[in-house]
């Protein structure tokens, strides 16, 4: 069993401060005089606070606003946002998608369906596109599996509609979007084209 040593601390009992201050403290809180209450609050709230938020406001009032006039500007958006879905067409006019469902197989949302037939010329096209537009969750799988481009998600975000069945997408209502907003969609691309 070891011995146990008992060390004695050296007490400083001199002070560092010169000046002591001494409170009175009230011996009832309940019977803080009323009108002390009130200067206090009129002095903490109407002198100071006030004073301080005028300063701040008057800070922010000369310098450019961070926000803008919503409906008539629009702010910048990236190459690679997501937005309504399009179709789209090669310059002759001939519809892109070549109907290898690539798209629908990775949907993870299910939300794309696709028909397909032969044409004379043995080539295989669309006969039924559609997009459930409240399913889809904007990943752009679709975009990245399609091999030739065919359907992308454009820049369009003011797409709202009043009815449920104004978002069920049909092959027409793709191919519109496509048409509407082809140059955007190609400079998108094109700007994102390294990257892909």
């Amino acid at each position: 069993v070891l011995p146990v040593v008992h060390i004695a601390k050296k007490i400083v009992t001199t002070s560092v401060r010169n000046k002591y201050y001494y409170v009175v403290p009230f011996d009832d809180p309940l019977n803080y005089p009323w009108k002390d209450i009130t200067e206090n609050a009129v002095y903490k709230l109407l002198c100071h606070q006030m004073f301080l938020s005028l300063a701040l406001v008057m800070t922010k009032v000369f310098r450019e606003p961070a926000t803008i006039n919503y409906p008539f500007e629009k702010g910048p958006l990236s190459p690679r946002f997501r937005g309504e879905h399009a179709l789209r067409r090669y310059p002759s006019g001939e519809e892109r998608c070549i109907a290898c469902k690539l798209c629908e197989a990775i949907c993870p949302a299910q939300a794309i369906t696709i028909e397909a037939e032969e044409r004379a010329d043995g080539s295989r096209r669309t006969t039924r596109y559609d997009i459930d537009m409240t399913k889809c969750i904007y990943c752009g799988f679709c975009q990245e599996a399609c091999p030739v481009d065919a359907i992308v998600e454009g820049p369009n975000f003011e797409f709202s509609t009043e009815t449920h069945e104004e978002l069920l997408y049909n092959k027409e209502k793709l191919l519109n979007n496509g048409d509407k907003w082809e140059v955007e969609i190609a400079s998108n691309l094109h700007a994102d084209h390294l990257y892909r």
